[in-house]
């Protein structure tokens, strides 16, 4: 077995939603300050001229007793098949690390402001990459539909 990985959080996300919740990020505008003992606003240059950047983030208000290593029927709902955790996107991941491709609205010193990211108030980022579309899928998506059913109310405003 491999030796555990430390990751050290770049930032963190400041956002109006404090609580773990699912489908209130629609429309949602959260900021990101990158950690000033670390970085100086170089570090950002040039992030500004690209749309969109995936930010990848660590879910810091789990339980260890929250965490799936199995299957179980996303969000619950028995209507839905029974998958491995690996075949969705639950927070309750062993790894604990979130991803969002998210819209870029601005970067302005340390901090960097975006559309859309799923992670709460508080939540330590890892990393941010810019979105550069050759890296998207390339060829035809499959999804099953009961995923595309989940992810029809997720982006819903917050209220």
């Amino acid at each position: 077995m491999p030796s555990p990985i430390t990751l050290t959080a770049i930032g963190t996300v400041h956002s109006e939603i404090r609580e773990p919740l699912d489908e209130v990020f629609g429309g949602l505008t959260a900021r990101i300050e990158l950690d000033p003992a670390r970085f100086k606003p170089d570090s950002l240059k040039g992030l500004g001229e690209f749309s969109h950047v995936e930010v990848f983030f660590y879910f810091h208000q789990l339980d260890d007793s929250h965490i799936v290593y199995t299957t179980r029927h996303p969000r619950n709902r028995p209507d839905w098949p029974e998958v491995g955790i690996f075949a969705q996107r639950a927070r309750a991941r062993p790894s604990r690390i979130g991803s969002t491709v998210c819209r870029l609205v601005s970067v302005e010193g340390l901090a960097v402001t975006v559309e859309d990211l799923d992670a709460i108030d508080g939540t330590p980022v890892l990393d941010i990459k810019p979105w550069m579309s050759v890296m998207g899928p390339r060829g035809p998506v499959r999804e099953p539909a009961w995923a595309r059913e989940l992810m029809t109310t997720y982006w819903r405003p917050a209220k």
